[in-house]
């Protein structure tokens, strides 16, 4: 999820837009990356497939199959500009926690079972770090003030408690914005004293930005050392922090301005490696980043998922037989962005392809795009999520249907593909045209368990022993029991012929607030493990009507 949002669209920044769309039909653009508009599978089906425990117990609750949905449900939580969280800079510390439970609890509402949080939006932090001050977004300076707490280890807790899973979004290379204001050069002196481009002026890159005055500045991915430094800099959240993933959307190398080239040109002569096509290189340089980063992940935490979300289109089938049936912005050709060697080559965990336009959009039809990336990951290990564009209901044309979001996630589960990530938080609280209660209802009805990675570690608990089923003074019924070293628990209820997930949690206890009343209800339990494989069953616990 790129950082190049504006906190607001202006009424001339809609009207560009529009007319931009109009023009070109907005195939070459991630509309909510350019302007802040807001911008190996397995089947996930709501009816679910029959859960197989393989850490002992019976194959099911009292005799019966039990069913679950597999699929990942989830959505960024945008940090840069304040977009969605913390709603302004420089908050105090318990304002700032209070807002960020509020979106977790809008997750738990809306039975997502991820979050994807904006940790390092532009060469900062929101983690005491050695390697990069303090996130303006947080503190409301560009400097290195301590705010006195730690952001990243209580959203951790917090999404923990929850049962969502924590994965921390970075931008590798976004060094600062912005970079200059008049003048020629890039305005160092107005980063904080500790910045790592302002002790490194070597690394640094200015390139024009396409949605706010002067330009930006770039850790330059051609020079080893940057590239390095960077890396170091995101492995460190990931030794401090029980993050359940690393999280990059699509921005490497700038998406590209008329006119403009990446001011390169002396890391290439210095750092070309034999090259003589410098956009080979420059690719070659981004695939070594996320080769890196994959290998360095597991070398410290194999359980570690590492995902990205890269713009919708590889390329398009008119420069490549192997690309989509598209016509916009090729990421490999403009953003040195191989998205397709990503998966291939199997760096991934997954991927999360910016699926941002409609079913029958001409120049980037939604149903055309998906089948292609399902192409893309079958036969990898690679699960594929679709980055929903949440923001831009309510646009002109398609997007004025609060059906069109339902009509792709169903589109999605015949395609099998394994979740979703919503762009952003505030997207899916605002709910416009009450888009995003309708998908839920149609796919979100319930809670769903996370699709599990064979290839991650894998300890598939023990079955739960249930110590209680009872009802409560509210009328729901209150199940508890004894876990067997579980990092998360599934609730089965039974109903007819089989058992329905109810519930998930990470504690040992937990309160069906939905059962029905006036007949008996039975129970069972299950552990999961963090990579998502699910152990025996407990024996069932009943209460009466």
């Amino acid at each position: 999820m790129p950082a190049t949002h504006r906190r607001r669209r202006t009424p001339k920044l809609v009207a560009v837009v529009a007319a931009f769309a109009m023009a070109v039909g907005l195939g070459g653009w991630s509309l909510r990356d350019r302007f802040g508009a807001a911008g190996g599978t397995s089947a996930a089906d709501d009816s679910a497939a029959v859960s197989t425990p393989r850490g002992g117990g019976p194959a099911g609750c009292a005799g019966r199959p039990v069913q679950a949905p597999r699929e990942l449900r989830g959505m960024w939580i945008t940090t840069v500009n304040n977009i969605d969280w913390p709603s302004r800079p420089g908050l105090p510390a318990e304002t700032v926690r209070a807002e960020f439970r509020g979106w977790l609890d809008l997750a738990v509402r809306r039975n997502h079972n991820a979050v994807f949080v904006h940790v390092r939006p532009s060469g900062d932090a929101l983690w005491p770090s050695a390697y990069a001050p303090w996130s303006q977004w947080l503190t409301g300076r560009q400097d290195s003030q301590d705010p006195g707490w730690d952001p990243m280890a209580f959203m951790v807790a917090e999404a923990h408690a929850r049962n969502l899973e924590f994965h921390a979004w970075f931008n590798p290379y976004r060094g600062g914005q912005p970079a200059t204001v008049g003048g020629p050069g890039p305005r160092l002196d107005r980063l904080a004293p500790s910045h790592p481009l302002r002790q490194h002026p070597d690394w640094v890159v200015t390139y024009p930005s396409a949605d706010r005055p002067g330009s930006r500045l770039y850790f330059n991915p051609g020079v080893p050392a940057a590239r390095r430094f960077v890396e170091d800099s995101m492995l460190e959240a990931v030794q401090r922090y029980d993050i359940d993933g690393v999280h990059f959307d699509d921005f490497f190398y700038p998406y590209p301005e008329a006119g403009q080239d990446f001011p390169d040109g002396a890391a290439f002569a210095r750092y070309g490696r034999g090259f003589t096509d410098k956009r080979a290189w420059r690719r070659d340089n981004v695939n070594t980043l996320v080769r890196e980063m994959s290998e360095r992940i597991k070398a410290i935490k194999p359980w570690v998922k590492f995902g990205i979300s890269p713009f919708g289109i590889w390329r398009n089938k008119g420069t490549d037989p192997a690309g989509s049936a598209t016509a916009g912005l090729q990421s490999y050709d403009d953003i040195y962005a191989d998205t397709r060697l990503w998966v291939r080559q199997q760096w991934l965990d997954y991927v999360v392809p910016q699926l941002y336009w409609t079913i029958g959009f001409a120049k980037a039809d939604y149903a055309r795009l998906l089948p292609w990336w399902a192409a893309t990951v079958k036969g990898t290990r690679v699960q594929l999520y679709i980055g929903q564009a949440d923001y831009r209901v309510g646009e002109r044309g398609a997007w004025r249907d609060p059906a069109e979001l339902d009509r792709q996630l169903a589109l999605n589960h015949r395609y099998g593909v394994s979740g979703s990530v919503h762009f952003s938080a505030r997207q899916v609280r605002a709910d416009k045209l009450g888009a995003v209660s309708r998908y839920s209802r149609a796919h979100y009805a319930g809670p769903a368990l996370l699709p599990p990675m064979a290839h991650l570690p894998a300890a598939p608990p023990a079955a739960p022993t249930l110590t209680g089923a009872r009802r409560d003074d509210t009328g729901g019924v209150a199940v508890s029991w004894r876990g067997g070293g579980a990092t998360s628990y599934a609730v089965y209820r039974l109903d007819g012929e089989v058992a329905r997930l109810v519930g998930t949690t990470r504690a040992t206890g937990w309160v069906d607030r939905a059962a029905p009343a006036g007949r008996p209800l039975s129970y069972c339990v299950s552990g999961l493990d963090r990579s998502g494989n699910e152990g025996g069953f407990s024996a069932p616990a009943s209460v009466a009507g």
